[in-house]
Protein backbone atom coordinates (compact mmCIF):
# COMPACT_ATOMS: atom_id res chain seq x y z
CA UNK A 1 0.00 0.00 0.00
CA UNK A 2 2.65 2.61 1.05
CA UNK A 3 4.35 1.30 -2.60
CA UNK A 4 1.86 2.20 -4.21
CA UNK A 5 0.53 5.83 -2.37
CA UNK A 6 4.36 6.70 -3.35
CA UNK A 7 4.00 5.93 -7.09
CA UNK A 8 0.85 7.68 -7.03
CA UNK A 9 2.35 10.72 -5.55
CA UNK A 10 5.13 10.91 -7.64
CA UNK A 11 2.99 10.45 -10.71
CA UNK A 12 0.71 12.99 -9.75
CA UNK A 13 2.39 16.32 -11.17
CA UNK A 14 3.00 14.61 -14.85
CA UNK A 15 -0.67 13.14 -14.63
CA UNK A 16 -1.89 16.92 -13.81
CA UNK A 17 0.25 18.71 -16.56
CA UNK A 18 -0.27 16.37 -19.26
CA UNK A 19 -4.24 16.39 -18.58
CA UNK A 20 -4.09 19.85 -17.97
CA UNK A 21 -1.77 20.46 -21.58
CA UNK A 22 -4.07 18.01 -23.53
CA UNK A 23 -7.20 19.76 -22.59
CA UNK A 24 -6.10 22.92 -23.61
CA UNK A 25 -5.46 21.71 -27.01
CA UNK A 26 -8.43 20.03 -26.95
CA UNK A 27 -9.90 23.13 -26.68
CA UNK A 28 -7.97 24.92 -29.55
CA UNK A 29 -8.76 22.20 -32.00
CA UNK A 30 -12.44 22.30 -31.03
CA UNK A 31 -12.01 26.30 -31.38
CA UNK A 32 -12.48 25.62 -35.00
CA UNK A 33 -15.67 23.57 -35.08
CA UNK A 34 -16.96 26.37 -32.72
CA UNK A 35 -16.45 28.89 -34.75
CA UNK A 36 -17.02 27.36 -38.32
CA UNK A 37 -21.44 27.93 -38.41
CA UNK A 38 -20.48 31.32 -38.03
CA UNK A 39 -17.59 32.43 -39.78
CA UNK A 40 -16.39 29.84 -41.16
CA UNK A 41 -12.92 28.00 -41.51
CA UNK A 42 -10.16 30.00 -43.23
CA UNK A 43 -6.94 30.85 -42.75
CA UNK A 44 -7.65 34.26 -41.23
CA UNK A 45 -9.89 31.62 -38.88
CA UNK A 46 -6.78 29.42 -37.86
CA UNK A 47 -4.38 32.35 -37.85
CA UNK A 48 -6.78 33.90 -35.07
CA UNK A 49 -7.19 30.76 -33.30
CA UNK A 50 -3.62 29.99 -32.95
CA UNK A 51 -2.47 33.06 -32.16
CA UNK A 52 -5.24 33.82 -29.43
CA UNK A 53 -4.58 30.65 -27.48
CA UNK A 54 -1.03 30.96 -27.83
CA UNK A 55 -1.32 34.64 -26.26
CA UNK A 56 -3.35 32.51 -23.63
CA UNK A 57 -1.32 29.86 -22.80
CA UNK A 58 2.04 32.40 -22.63
CA UNK A 59 0.45 35.14 -20.68
CA UNK A 60 -0.65 32.27 -18.07
CA UNK A 61 2.73 30.89 -17.66
CA UNK A 62 3.51 34.14 -16.87
CA UNK A 63 0.79 34.95 -14.42
CA UNK A 64 0.85 31.14 -12.80
CA UNK A 65 4.91 32.15 -12.28
CA UNK A 66 3.69 34.99 -10.23
CA UNK A 67 0.66 33.45 -8.63
CA UNK A 68 2.77 29.84 -7.63
CA UNK A 69 5.65 32.41 -5.69
CA UNK A 70 2.95 34.03 -3.82
CA UNK A 71 1.02 31.33 -2.94
CA UNK A 72 2.45 27.97 -3.87
CA UNK A 73 -0.25 25.36 -2.53
CA UNK A 74 -2.17 22.71 -3.38
CA UNK A 75 -5.29 24.86 -2.87
CA UNK A 76 -3.92 26.77 -5.59
CA UNK A 77 -3.55 24.57 -8.66
CA UNK A 78 -6.89 23.35 -7.19
CA UNK A 79 -8.61 26.79 -7.72
CA UNK A 80 -6.57 27.50 -11.02
CA UNK A 81 -7.93 24.00 -12.29
CA UNK A 82 -11.51 24.63 -10.64
CA UNK A 83 -12.01 27.72 -12.80
CA UNK A 84 -10.06 26.39 -15.98
CA UNK A 85 -13.41 24.13 -15.81
CA UNK A 86 -16.28 26.96 -15.64
CA UNK A 87 -14.48 29.12 -17.91
CA UNK A 88 -14.05 25.54 -20.58
CA UNK A 89 -17.87 25.18 -20.03
CA UNK A 90 -18.70 29.02 -20.22
CA UNK A 91 -17.72 28.90 -24.09
CA UNK A 92 -20.81 26.80 -25.23
CA UNK A 93 -23.40 29.84 -23.56
CA UNK A 94 -20.97 32.62 -25.34
CA UNK A 95 -21.06 31.28 -28.64
CA UNK A 96 -24.18 32.88 -29.53
CA UNK A 97 -23.99 35.91 -27.53
CA UNK A 98 -20.51 36.53 -28.29
CA UNK A 99 -21.54 36.13 -32.23
CA UNK A 100 -24.42 38.51 -32.19
CA UNK A 101 -22.80 41.09 -30.24
CA UNK A 102 -19.79 41.28 -32.43
CA UNK A 103 -22.26 41.05 -36.07
CA UNK A 104 -21.81 44.49 -36.72
CA UNK A 105 -17.68 44.77 -36.82
CA UNK A 106 -15.86 43.91 -40.22
CA UNK A 107 -14.90 40.62 -40.68
CA UNK A 108 -11.08 40.36 -39.63
CA UNK A 109 -11.58 42.00 -36.31
CA UNK A 110 -14.64 39.79 -35.74
CA UNK A 111 -13.00 37.01 -36.42
CA UNK A 112 -10.21 37.96 -33.85
CA UNK A 113 -12.94 39.46 -31.47
CA UNK A 114 -14.96 36.59 -31.30
CA UNK A 115 -11.72 34.04 -30.77
CA UNK A 116 -10.77 36.12 -27.91
CA UNK A 117 -13.93 36.45 -26.48
CA UNK A 118 -14.51 32.33 -26.18
CA UNK A 119 -10.68 31.17 -26.41
CA UNK A 120 -8.83 33.45 -24.46
CA UNK A 121 -9.47 32.97 -20.77
CA UNK A 122 -9.89 29.29 -20.48
CA UNK A 123 -6.03 29.10 -22.27
CA UNK A 124 -4.95 32.15 -20.25
CA UNK A 125 -6.08 29.87 -17.03
CA UNK A 126 -4.94 26.49 -18.34
CA UNK A 127 -1.69 27.97 -18.85
CA UNK A 128 -0.94 28.97 -15.11
CA UNK A 129 -0.93 24.86 -14.41
CA UNK A 130 2.74 23.92 -14.85
CA UNK A 131 4.14 26.73 -13.16
CA UNK A 132 2.07 26.41 -10.22
CA UNK A 133 2.90 22.44 -10.78
CA UNK A 134 6.58 22.77 -11.01
CA UNK A 135 6.77 25.18 -8.05
CA UNK A 136 5.19 22.34 -5.88
CA UNK A 137 7.22 19.60 -6.70
CA UNK A 138 10.74 21.37 -6.72
CA UNK A 139 12.45 19.74 -3.66
CA UNK A 140 16.33 20.75 -4.43
CA UNK A 141 17.16 23.27 -6.55
CA UNK A 142 20.42 21.42 -7.39
CA UNK A 143 18.08 19.30 -9.64
CA UNK A 144 15.30 22.34 -10.90
CA UNK A 145 16.72 21.63 -14.26
CA UNK A 146 15.30 17.76 -14.22
CA UNK A 147 11.99 18.56 -12.87
CA UNK A 148 11.32 21.33 -15.21
CA UNK A 149 12.48 19.10 -18.17
CA UNK A 150 10.42 16.23 -16.85
CA UNK A 151 7.52 18.62 -16.36
CA UNK A 152 7.54 20.46 -19.83
CA UNK A 153 8.34 17.13 -21.60
CA UNK A 154 5.20 15.35 -20.22
CA UNK A 155 2.95 18.95 -20.61
CA UNK A 156 4.16 18.73 -24.39
CA UNK A 157 3.20 14.78 -24.58
CA UNK A 158 -0.29 15.70 -23.32
CA UNK A 159 -0.79 18.55 -25.97
CA UNK A 160 0.10 16.38 -28.72
CA UNK A 161 -2.08 13.56 -27.23
CA UNK A 162 -5.38 16.14 -26.88
CA UNK A 163 -4.63 16.94 -30.30
CA UNK A 164 -4.35 13.90 -32.30
CA UNK A 165 -7.54 12.39 -29.81
CA UNK A 166 -9.61 15.28 -30.58
CA UNK A 167 -8.97 15.64 -34.60
CA UNK A 168 -9.30 11.82 -35.19
CA UNK A 169 -11.57 10.51 -32.51
CA UNK A 170 -13.41 13.17 -29.87
CA UNK A 171 -15.07 15.54 -32.56
CA UNK A 172 -16.46 13.14 -34.91
CA UNK A 173 -17.34 10.38 -32.06
CA UNK A 174 -18.91 12.56 -29.86
CA UNK A 175 -19.43 16.44 -30.95
CA UNK A 176 -18.16 19.64 -30.00
CA UNK A 177 -20.47 20.21 -27.22
CA UNK A 178 -20.05 17.02 -25.72
CA UNK A 179 -16.37 17.51 -26.03
CA UNK A 180 -16.34 21.06 -24.31
CA UNK A 181 -18.65 19.73 -21.82
CA UNK A 182 -15.86 16.60 -20.40
CA UNK A 183 -13.74 19.16 -20.82
CA UNK A 184 -14.50 21.00 -18.10
CA UNK A 185 -15.89 17.99 -15.86
CA UNK A 186 -12.16 16.12 -16.37
CA UNK A 187 -10.78 19.86 -14.80
CA UNK A 188 -13.36 19.99 -12.35
CA UNK A 189 -12.85 16.51 -11.25
CA UNK A 190 -8.81 16.77 -11.33
CA UNK A 191 -9.51 20.24 -9.17
CA UNK A 192 -11.00 18.03 -6.89
CA UNK A 193 -8.91 14.79 -6.61
CA UNK A 194 -5.61 16.79 -6.66
CA UNK A 195 -6.13 20.28 -5.49
CA UNK A 196 -7.24 20.58 -2.14
CA UNK A 197 -10.16 23.11 -3.67
CA UNK A 198 -12.38 22.56 -0.79
CA UNK A 199 -9.85 24.42 1.41
CA UNK A 200 -10.75 27.66 -0.92
CA UNK A 201 -14.29 28.24 0.90
CA UNK A 202 -14.99 31.44 -1.02
CA UNK A 203 -14.03 30.45 -4.21
CA UNK A 204 -14.98 27.50 -4.41
CA UNK A 205 -18.24 28.47 -3.74
CA UNK A 206 -17.73 31.47 -6.17
CA UNK A 207 -16.35 29.37 -8.80
CA UNK A 208 -19.11 26.52 -7.73
CA UNK A 209 -22.54 29.23 -8.28
CA UNK A 210 -21.01 30.33 -11.58
CA UNK A 211 -20.96 26.74 -12.92
CA UNK A 212 -24.43 26.33 -11.90
CA UNK A 213 -25.36 29.66 -13.80
CA UNK A 214 -23.72 28.65 -16.77
CA UNK A 215 -25.12 25.00 -16.78
CA UNK A 216 -28.38 25.95 -16.00
CA UNK A 217 -28.31 29.14 -18.76
CA UNK A 218 -26.39 26.52 -21.33
CA UNK A 219 -29.60 23.94 -20.89
CA UNK A 220 -32.33 26.81 -21.13
CA UNK A 221 -31.06 28.85 -23.94
CA UNK A 222 -30.27 25.65 -25.97
CA UNK A 223 -26.44 25.93 -26.09
CA UNK A 224 -25.67 22.30 -25.16
CA UNK A 225 -27.68 21.26 -28.33
CA UNK A 226 -25.71 23.07 -31.51
CA UNK A 227 -26.92 23.79 -35.04
CA UNK A 228 -25.68 20.63 -36.79
CA UNK A 229 -27.38 17.55 -37.77
CA UNK A 230 -23.82 15.54 -38.19
CA UNK A 231 -20.71 16.83 -37.12
CA UNK A 232 -17.79 15.21 -39.26
CA UNK A 233 -14.25 16.31 -38.99
CA UNK A 234 -14.70 18.45 -41.50
CA UNK A 235 -17.90 20.28 -40.96
CA UNK A 236 -20.89 20.80 -39.29
CA UNK A 237 -23.75 19.54 -41.47
CA UNK A 238 -26.82 21.54 -41.60
CA UNK A 239 -30.09 20.90 -43.32
CA UNK A 240 -33.61 22.94 -43.42
CA UNK A 241 -36.29 23.35 -45.08
CA UNK A 242 -37.71 26.14 -47.46
CA UNK A 243 -39.95 27.32 -49.99
CA UNK A 244 -38.63 28.12 -53.43
CA UNK A 245 -40.07 28.41 -56.61
CA UNK A 246 -43.03 27.49 -55.20
CA UNK A 247 -41.93 23.66 -53.96
CA UNK A 248 -39.97 22.83 -51.00
CA UNK A 249 -36.87 22.01 -50.58
CA UNK A 250 -33.62 21.26 -48.56
CA UNK A 251 -30.87 23.70 -48.15
CA UNK A 252 -27.72 21.47 -47.01
CA UNK A 253 -25.23 23.50 -45.41
CA UNK A 254 -21.62 22.99 -44.40
CA UNK A 255 -20.41 25.23 -41.61
CA UNK A 256 -21.76 28.62 -42.95
CA UNK A 257 -21.67 28.20 -46.30
CA UNK A 258 -25.12 27.08 -48.35
CA UNK A 259 -23.78 23.83 -50.50
CA UNK A 260 -27.03 22.81 -52.56
CA UNK A 261 -30.72 23.27 -52.50
CA UNK A 262 -32.63 19.68 -53.02
CA UNK A 263 -36.04 18.62 -54.08
CA UNK A 264 -36.07 15.70 -52.58
CA UNK A 265 -38.82 13.97 -54.88
CA UNK A 266 -37.59 15.64 -58.03
CA UNK A 267 -33.72 15.10 -58.96
CA UNK A 268 -34.14 17.11 -62.45
CA UNK A 269 -34.86 20.00 -60.02
CA UNK A 270 -32.21 22.24 -60.39
CA UNK A 271 -31.42 25.74 -57.99
CA UNK A 272 -27.94 27.34 -58.88
CA UNK A 273 -27.04 28.35 -62.60
CA UNK A 274 -24.11 26.59 -62.26
CA UNK A 275 -25.66 23.55 -62.52
CA UNK A 276 -27.86 24.42 -64.99
CA UNK A 277 -24.39 24.54 -67.17
CA UNK A 278 -23.60 21.74 -65.82
CA UNK A 279 -26.26 19.75 -67.16
CA UNK A 280 -25.99 21.72 -70.40
CA UNK A 281 -22.15 20.23 -70.63
CA UNK A 282 -23.34 16.42 -69.21
CA UNK A 283 -26.31 16.27 -72.27
CA UNK A 284 -23.86 17.17 -74.74
CA UNK A 285 -21.74 14.54 -73.44
CA UNK A 286 -24.28 11.34 -72.98
CA UNK A 287 -25.84 12.08 -76.29
CA UNK A 288 -22.39 11.32 -77.92
CA UNK A 289 -22.07 7.62 -75.13
CA UNK A 290 -25.34 7.32 -72.42
CA UNK A 291 -23.38 5.02 -71.35
CA UNK A 292 -20.30 7.63 -70.56
CA UNK A 293 -18.24 7.11 -67.27
CA UNK A 294 -18.55 10.34 -64.86
CA UNK A 295 -16.63 11.34 -61.93
CA UNK A 296 -17.98 14.17 -59.43
CA UNK A 297 -15.07 15.95 -57.37
CA UNK A 298 -17.37 16.81 -54.27
CA UNK A 299 -20.96 15.28 -53.59
CA UNK A 300 -22.67 17.83 -51.09
CA UNK A 301 -26.14 17.22 -52.24
CA UNK A 302 -25.64 14.77 -54.45
CA UNK A 303 -27.63 17.07 -56.76
CA UNK A 304 -25.91 16.63 -60.01
CA UNK A 305 -25.44 12.81 -59.42
CA UNK A 306 -28.82 12.28 -58.66
CA UNK A 307 -29.92 14.22 -61.99
CA UNK A 308 -27.37 12.19 -64.18
CA UNK A 309 -28.65 9.09 -62.30
CA UNK A 310 -31.91 9.63 -63.51
CA UNK A 311 -31.21 11.32 -67.02
CA UNK A 312 -28.93 8.56 -68.35
CA UNK A 313 -29.16 5.42 -66.21
CA UNK A 314 -26.52 3.36 -68.37
CA UNK A 315 -24.27 6.15 -66.97
CA UNK A 316 -21.61 5.26 -64.18
CA UNK A 317 -21.35 7.79 -61.67
CA UNK A 318 -18.84 8.16 -58.87
CA UNK A 319 -18.45 10.26 -56.71
CA UNK A 320 -15.20 11.65 -54.74
CA UNK A 321 -16.48 13.00 -51.22
CA UNK A 322 -13.94 13.36 -48.41
CA UNK A 323 -16.31 13.29 -45.95
CA UNK A 324 -18.21 10.20 -45.21
CA UNK A 325 -21.17 12.19 -42.82
CA UNK A 326 -21.83 13.95 -45.85
CA UNK A 327 -22.51 11.25 -48.00
CA UNK A 328 -25.04 10.09 -44.71
CA UNK A 329 -27.17 13.33 -44.71
CA UNK A 330 -27.68 13.11 -48.43
CA UNK A 331 -28.95 9.53 -47.97
CA UNK A 332 -30.74 10.83 -44.66
CA UNK A 333 -32.10 13.78 -45.71
CA UNK A 334 -31.63 14.67 -48.98
CA UNK A 335 -33.33 12.06 -51.09
CA UNK A 336 -30.19 9.74 -51.98
CA UNK A 337 -31.36 6.38 -52.56
CA UNK A 338 -29.95 3.68 -50.91
CA UNK A 339 -30.27 1.41 -53.40
CA UNK A 340 -28.24 4.31 -55.57
CA UNK A 341 -25.93 3.21 -58.54
CA UNK A 342 -24.24 6.16 -57.73
CA UNK A 343 -20.38 4.98 -56.33
CA UNK A 344 -19.01 7.00 -53.62
CA UNK A 345 -15.43 7.43 -52.50
CA UNK A 346 -15.11 8.57 -49.84
CA UNK A 347 -11.77 10.01 -49.66
CA UNK A 348 -9.98 13.08 -51.05
CA UNK A 349 -10.07 13.23 -54.83
CA UNK A 350 -6.63 13.50 -55.04
CA UNK A 351 -5.76 10.48 -53.36
CA UNK A 352 -8.74 8.76 -55.49
CA UNK A 353 -7.03 9.56 -58.87
CA UNK A 354 -3.90 8.13 -57.93
CA UNK A 355 -5.61 4.36 -58.45
CA UNK A 356 -7.58 5.36 -61.73
CA UNK A 357 -6.58 4.37 -65.28
CA UNK A 358 -5.95 6.39 -67.71
CA UNK A 359 -8.90 7.58 -70.10
CA UNK A 360 -11.57 6.52 -67.81
CA UNK A 361 -13.96 9.19 -67.68
CA UNK A 362 -16.03 11.16 -70.52
CA UNK A 363 -17.27 13.81 -68.00
CA UNK A 364 -15.40 14.93 -64.92
CA UNK A 365 -17.11 17.70 -62.84
CA UNK A 366 -15.75 19.85 -60.17
CA UNK A 367 -17.90 20.43 -57.80
CA UNK A 368 -15.99 20.46 -54.35
CA UNK A 369 -15.38 24.63 -54.21
CA UNK A 370 -18.26 25.99 -52.05
CA UNK A 371 -18.47 29.54 -52.30
CA UNK A 372 -14.86 30.95 -51.09
CA UNK A 373 -14.32 27.92 -49.28
CA UNK A 374 -11.37 25.98 -51.61
CA UNK A 375 -9.42 23.10 -51.63
CA UNK A 376 -6.24 24.82 -52.71
CA UNK A 377 -4.89 21.11 -53.80
CA UNK A 378 -7.78 20.92 -56.27
CA UNK A 379 -6.83 24.05 -58.54
CA UNK A 380 -3.25 23.63 -59.37
CA UNK A 381 -0.63 22.58 -62.48
CA UNK A 382 -0.42 19.28 -61.12
CA UNK A 383 -3.66 18.62 -60.31
CA UNK A 384 -5.32 19.60 -63.63
CA UNK A 385 -2.28 17.39 -65.39
CA UNK A 386 -3.94 14.05 -63.20
CA UNK A 387 -7.61 15.22 -64.43
CA UNK A 388 -6.14 15.64 -67.99
CA UNK A 389 -4.88 12.01 -68.14
CA UNK A 390 -7.79 10.56 -66.45
CA UNK A 391 -10.16 12.14 -69.25
CA UNK A 392 -11.45 10.43 -72.92
CA UNK A 393 -9.42 11.55 -75.73
CA UNK A 394 -13.00 13.76 -76.41
CA UNK A 395 -13.32 13.98 -72.58
CA UNK A 396 -14.61 17.47 -70.83
CA UNK A 397 -13.56 18.57 -67.31
CA UNK A 398 -15.92 21.17 -65.98
CA UNK A 399 -15.45 23.18 -62.51
CA UNK A 400 -17.43 25.81 -60.97
CA UNK A 401 -15.49 28.88 -59.90
CA UNK A 402 -16.67 32.08 -57.70
CA UNK A 403 -15.13 35.35 -58.03
CA UNK A 404 -15.74 38.47 -60.36
CA UNK A 405 -15.04 38.76 -63.41
CA UNK A 406 -12.41 41.53 -64.10
CA UNK A 407 -11.10 42.68 -60.46
CA UNK A 408 -11.39 39.02 -59.20
CA UNK A 409 -7.77 37.21 -58.77
CA UNK A 410 -8.82 33.36 -58.51
CA UNK A 411 -10.94 33.01 -61.77
CA UNK A 412 -7.94 34.36 -63.93
CA UNK A 413 -5.37 32.19 -62.24
CA UNK A 414 -7.55 29.35 -62.60
CA UNK A 415 -8.46 30.04 -65.93
CA UNK A 416 -4.13 30.77 -66.46
CA UNK A 417 -3.17 27.33 -64.86
CA UNK A 418 -5.59 25.32 -67.08
CA UNK A 419 -4.60 26.77 -70.71
CA UNK A 420 -1.42 25.01 -69.34
CA UNK A 421 -2.42 21.48 -69.33
CA UNK A 422 -5.67 21.97 -71.73
CA UNK A 423 -5.50 22.23 -75.17
CA UNK A 424 -9.00 24.32 -75.24
CA UNK A 425 -9.93 26.42 -72.20
CA UNK A 426 -13.32 28.07 -71.68
CA UNK A 427 -14.88 30.47 -69.41
CA UNK A 428 -19.31 30.10 -69.19
CA UNK A 429 -21.69 31.33 -67.68
CA UNK A 430 -25.83 31.22 -67.84
CA UNK A 431 -26.25 35.26 -68.97
CA UNK A 432 -24.27 37.48 -71.37
CA UNK A 433 -23.27 40.00 -68.61
CA UNK A 434 -19.27 39.57 -69.66
CA UNK A 435 -18.65 43.59 -68.89
CA UNK A 436 -20.17 42.96 -65.41
CA UNK A 437 -17.61 42.37 -62.32
CA UNK A 438 -20.20 41.34 -60.29
CA UNK A 439 -19.53 38.16 -58.10
CA UNK A 440 -20.67 35.41 -59.69
CA UNK A 441 -20.26 31.27 -60.39
CA UNK A 442 -18.42 30.97 -63.33
CA UNK A 443 -17.78 27.24 -64.80
CA UNK A 444 -14.35 26.60 -66.48
CA UNK A 445 -14.14 23.88 -69.01
CA UNK A 446 -11.18 22.17 -70.55
CA UNK A 447 -10.91 19.56 -73.41
CA UNK A 448 -8.83 18.21 -75.50
CA UNK A 449 -11.30 19.10 -78.45
CA UNK A 450 -13.08 22.43 -79.50
CA UNK A 451 -16.37 23.22 -78.56
CA UNK A 452 -19.08 25.43 -79.11
CA UNK A 453 -22.37 27.05 -78.08
CA UNK A 454 -24.11 25.88 -81.22
CA UNK A 455 -22.66 22.25 -80.92
CA UNK A 456 -23.78 22.26 -77.08
CA UNK A 457 -27.40 23.71 -77.93
CA UNK A 458 -28.40 21.86 -80.75
CA UNK A 459 -26.90 18.61 -78.89
CA UNK A 460 -29.27 19.94 -76.16
CA UNK A 461 -32.09 20.03 -78.44
CA UNK A 462 -31.77 16.85 -80.10
CA UNK A 463 -32.00 15.61 -76.26
CA UNK A 464 -35.26 17.44 -75.12
CA UNK A 465 -33.63 20.28 -73.45
CA UNK A 466 -34.64 23.11 -75.53
CA UNK A 467 -33.75 25.52 -72.93
CA UNK A 468 -29.74 26.02 -72.92
CA UNK A 469 -28.60 27.88 -70.25
CA UNK A 470 -24.97 27.99 -71.15
CA UNK A 471 -22.59 30.86 -72.70
CA UNK A 472 -19.38 31.31 -74.08
CA UNK A 473 -17.48 34.07 -73.47
CA UNK A 474 -16.92 35.64 -76.55
CA UNK A 475 -13.88 34.91 -78.07
CA UNK A 476 -12.23 38.66 -78.42
CA UNK A 477 -13.42 39.10 -74.40
CA UNK A 478 -11.92 36.11 -73.86
CA UNK A 479 -8.58 36.20 -75.55
CA UNK A 480 -7.73 39.78 -74.08
CA UNK A 481 -9.30 38.80 -70.84
CA UNK A 482 -6.99 35.80 -70.15
CA UNK A 483 -3.89 37.63 -71.64
CA UNK A 484 -3.80 39.98 -67.72
CA UNK A 485 -0.43 39.94 -67.11
CA UNK A 486 -1.26 39.81 -62.90
CA UNK A 487 -2.72 36.02 -64.08
CA UNK A 488 -0.53 33.73 -61.52
CA UNK A 489 0.18 29.75 -62.63
CA UNK A 490 -0.92 27.81 -59.72
CA UNK A 491 1.44 24.91 -58.49
CA UNK A 492 1.90 22.47 -55.67
CA UNK A 493 4.83 24.82 -54.36
CA UNK A 494 2.46 28.09 -55.37
CA UNK A 495 -1.46 28.23 -54.71
CA UNK A 496 -1.94 31.62 -52.42
CA UNK A 497 -6.17 30.65 -53.49
CA UNK A 498 -6.86 32.06 -49.45
CA UNK A 499 -5.47 35.80 -50.45
CA UNK A 500 -7.00 36.21 -53.89
CA UNK A 501 -10.31 35.26 -52.16
CA UNK A 502 -10.02 37.23 -49.20
CA UNK A 503 -12.40 40.06 -50.80
CA UNK A 504 -14.68 38.01 -51.28
CA UNK A 505 -13.92 36.49 -48.38
CA UNK A 506 -14.26 39.48 -46.07
CA UNK A 507 -17.59 41.04 -48.40
CA UNK A 508 -19.77 38.04 -47.99
CA UNK A 509 -20.03 37.65 -44.26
Amino acid sequence: MNILMSVTTTLRPYLIVFTASACGLIIEIVAGRILAPTIGVSLYTWTSIIGIVLAGISIGAYLGGRVADRFPSSTTLGVILLAGGVASMSILPLVDLASDAFRPVPLLPRIVLLTAALFFLPSLILGMVTPVVIKLNLRDLAHTGNVVGKIYAVSTAGSIFGTFITGFVLIQLLGTRSVVMIVSFVLIGMAFAFGSVWRAKLAGLAMGGAFAGVVVYSVVSGALEGPCVSESNYFCIKVRARDIDGREVRVLSLDALVHSYVDVDDPMYLKYSYEKVFADIATFVGARNPAMNVLFIGGGGYTMPRFLEVTYPESSLEVAEIDPEVTLVAADYLGLSRRTRIVTHNQDARTLMQDIAPETYDLIIGDAFNDVSVPYHLTTLEFDEAVLDLLTPDGIYAVNIVDRMHSGRFLRAFEATMKRVFPYVYVLRDNDLWTSDERYTFVVIGSRTPLSHPSIATTNLLEGRPLTVLRFMPSGSFRSWSAAEDAVVLTDDFVPVDGMLAPLFFESR
